[in-house]
């Protein structure tokens, strides 16, 4: 058996904050796919309830708030929850 680490590269990401929206769509495009579920928030009331499905290579993966949705190296898109994301990577400055 041989034991192998992951080589240093730089990713984009956002993460999905829940007030967000516009910016995810910016970044992620066509691979997004979202509904706003909240009648209250369409006549002005309260914050939006919104699902979220990113569309990855494996298939549409449903994105929770606090996820970050990642841009891949291959230019793909795929969501990590947010203990995984900030044990993996840290922000370059």
């Amino acid at each position: 058996m041989a034991r192998y680490k992951t080589k240093p590269c730089e990713i984009e990401a956002l993460e999905w904050n829940g007030h967000n929206l516009e910016e995810i769509k910016e970044f992620v495009g066509d691979s997004l796919i979202y509904d706003i579920v909240d009648t209250a928030w369409k006549v002005g009331k309260g914050i939006p309830h919104i699902n979220m499905k990113i569309k990855t290579l494996e298939g549409d993966m449903i994105a929770s708030k606090g996820d970050f949705i990642i841009k891949g190296l291959r230019g793909e898109f795929y969501h990590c929850k947010p203990d995984v994301f900030r044990k993996k990577y840290e922000l370059v400055e």
